[in-house]
């Protein structure tokens, strides 16, 4: 396309700023280069691919930063927050997303649209001169040629990114007799009932047992592309425990806005 601007990256930034200028009449040629070259987290070739959670976080527009920009980007004509509204779970106040039709909702509208080129192959380095308009989108999956051409060009000593990985409960290893179904403030949320999430209650004995056993535990190795100082705002939960022993129960497992459905009294 003629007069087109250069989209690198086809994750959620990518995939918005392609649709956003498209939509304004700005032909886009999106650049992708997944499935020619992978990368350590992705497992399909799919636009907007979520790699780590699929929680879009709050979607309350009137008490939170989040949700507030959520509402922004509808009123925008959003493309991420359209197919988000599409596909959304029960997650409590939050927005989740089933991460697989997501990402292919995304991937058809933008090769549908009659101003969207997808490319994929890989930019592997600086963007060529007669590109004109450029948005470089590649977030920190960016391929280690583009990366470096970046640090060499701002002359920043590092590109870092940290997230956590979260641990998976099976179901059927939960007794429900003495667990139950709640919504943090029973609030219903964009996908939800009120009840969306399992709770698990501890008493002093236990919770001491659980931050012992968080900080004695075998941990994870960290891959080379993993090494980077960890992210304040998405902390693995060992590396919490590590920090106090009450760490967690002020932070993520804050026991406020639930009631015990077996101990209400309590």
């Amino acid at each position: 396309m003629t007069n087109s601007v250069h989209v690198i990256g086809g994750g959620l930034a990518g995939s918005e700023a392609a649709w956003q200028l498209a939509q304004g009449g700005v032909p886009a040629v999106l650049h992708e280069m997944r499935p020619e070259r992978g990368t350590e987290a992705h497992k399909t070739d799919a636009l907007a691919e979520l790699v780590c959670s699929n929680s879009f976080r709050s979607d309350d527009c009137e008490t939170n930063a989040v949700g507030l920009l959520h509402e922004e980007m509808r009123r925008a004509g959003s493309l991420i927050m359209a197919c988000a509204d599409a596909h959304k779970l029960p997650a409590g106040g939050a927005l989740a997303v089933d991460r697989d039709s997501f990402a292919d909702a995304v991937t058809a509208a933008l090769r549908d649209h009659p101003l969207v080129q997808i490319e994929r192959a890989e930019v592997p380095g600086l963007p060529p001169q007669d590109w004109s308009s450029v948005i470089v989108a590649t977030g920190p999956l960016t391929s280690p040629a583009l990366a470096s051409a970046v640090k060499t060009l701002t002359g920043e000593a590092e590109l870092a990114f940290f997230d956590a990985i979260a641990p998976i409960v099976h179901l059927e290893s939960i007794d429900m007799d003495v667990c139950w179904r709640q919504s943090r403030y029973d609030k219903v949320g964009p996908g939800g009932s009120g009840a969306d999430y399992i709770n698990c209650p501890l008493d002093h004995a236990q919770y001491d047992a659980f931050i012992d056993a968080l900080i004695a535990g075998e941990k994870t190795a960290f891959k080379d592309f993993e090494k980077t100082p960890y992210f304040e705002g998405c902390l693995p939960i060992e590396v919490m425990a590590e920090r106090g022993r009450d760490t967690l129960r002020y932070g993520p497992m804050k026991p406020i806005g639930l009631t015990n459905a077996h101990r209400p009294d309590e």
